[in-house]
This record gives C-alpha cells, sequence and structure tokens, in this order.
C-alpha cells in the first residue's frame, strides 16, 4: 500500500470519528477530571483565557444543535492536525534534500 493511500485513509477515518462518533463518546468526567473533583482540585479551577473562542468547549459557537457542534468542532480539529502535521513533514522532507527513490 502506497503512504498516500494510506494517510487518505487515516484522515478520513479520523474525519469520521470526529464527526460522527465523538457524540456518543461519554459524558462522564475522565480520569483526570474526575480526581480533580475527588480532591477539590477543580473548585479552584478559573476561566480559560479562550473560553470564548470560536471552538470552546468542545463545540462550535453559534451552532445550536449539539451534535452538529461537537462533530463540526471535531472535523475542524482533525482538518488543523493534518495540515499542521503535514506542514511539519514538509519542512522535514525539505530541509533533508532529495530523497533516495529506492524506498517509495
Amino acid at each position: 500500500m502506497r503512504t498516500r493511500n494510506l494517510l487518505i485513509g487515516l484522515l478520513l477515518v479520523s474525519l469520521l470519528f470526529a464527526g460522527v462518533v465523538s457524540f456518543y463518546a461519554s459524558g462522564s468526567p475522565d480520569g483526570l477530571e474526575k480526581v480533580s473533583e475527588d480532591h477539590g482540585i477543580s473548585a479552584q479551577a478559573e476561566d480559560h483565557a479562550l473560553d470564548d473562542s470560536p471552538l470552546a468547549d468542545y463545540g462550535v459557537k453559534g451552532v445550536e444543535n449539539p451534535r452538529l457542534s461537537g462533530g463540526l468542532a471535531g472535523i475542524v480539529g482533525v482538518g488543523v492536525t493534518f495540515v499542521l502535521a503535514s506542514t511539519v513533514i514538509a519542512l522535514t522532507r525539505f530541509r533533508r534534500g532529495p530523497r533516495s527513490r529506492a524506498h517509495e
């Protein structure tokens, strides 16, 4: 299997999970959040500087449907991560110079 096909497949699966399956994730606190609640640490929490950002709290600001809001936020997150990772990989390859065709 070619690397490009593998990456496209992984991207599509990631988008599917972020956009659809993420809605079915548990609403219960995760392990770290549970421990912070049990030990009173969460009571000391303050609002984050980016609490009013467009993607705050695992949703898209202005989208009223929670399923759609969460799905869109997940898709945007996957997209941003993919672009950043692709940029890092491209810059790394560029700095190494021409690569050998023997490994393809």
